[in-house]
Parts: structure tokens; sequence; C-alpha cells
């Protein structure tokens, strides 16, 4: 069992930045993915950014490369998105999660421990 909880959120002007955290609590596993996704009413949860607990092998949607960043703390127990250039699209309540796959996914199906979201408001 992990549980996870988010924290960093809030409100930004286009092109600023916000870095969120996410604290995990119970057992990690170097295989474990932890992953950010976000969601908007009537969307489907989209994945954002992941890294490997172990190696810190990092993956990204094409939509945030290059502007947002995946790291991890192992000493923490934490995983962190900075997110820069930020842009009104970017709004969304962001979710933290865990997959204990070996393989890397980008779908929500593959992960079986989510935090309860973080709220980010990027204003135009």
């Amino acid at each position: 069992q992990v549980q996870l909880v988010e924290s960093g959120g809030g409100l930004v002007q286009a092109g600023g930045s916000l870095r969120l955290s996410c604290a995990a609590s119970g057992r990690t596993f170097s295989s474990d993915t932890m992953g950010w996704f976000r969601q908007t009413p009537g969307k489907e949860r989209e994945f954002v950014a992941g890294i490997k607990w172990g190696s810190g092998n990092t993956y990204y949607a094409d939509s945030v490369k290059g502007r947002f960043t995946i790291t991890r703390d192992i000493a923490k127990n934490t995983v962190y998105l900075q997110m820069n250039s930020l842009k009104p699209e970017d709004t969304a309540v962001y979710y933290c999660a865990v997959d204990r796959a070996i393989a890397v996914h980008t779908t929500k199906e593959n992960y079986a421990y989510w935090g309860q979201g973080t709220q980010v408001t990027v204003s135009s």
C-alpha cells in the first residue's frame, strides 16, 4: 500500500511557474513508476510525466516536453513536478499516482494508487 499526498497547486499567470510535490508513505520499489496526470471537467485523465523510482528515467507527454520537469528525492520519498512557461491550457487538477509494473505505462488504468489531486489554474 502507498499513500500519496499532493501539494503546491495554485493560481498563476500565463508564463509563470509552479512546483508540485507528491509525498509518498508506505513501501516503494525501484521498479515503481511515479506518474503525474491531469484532468479537466468532461475530459479523460491524461498522462503528463513519469519517473522510474529506481533509475530516475523520465517520460513526458508531448504537450509538456521542454516546459515540465519531473524529479524525485528518494530520501524524502517525494516526487516533484516543476512546471515552467505555464499556459492556460495547463489548467487542471493534477494527480500523482504509482504504477507497480516494470514496464512504463502512460494510461491511468495501470496506476493502482492515487493522491487526492491539487488544482492548478493558469490565467491568461
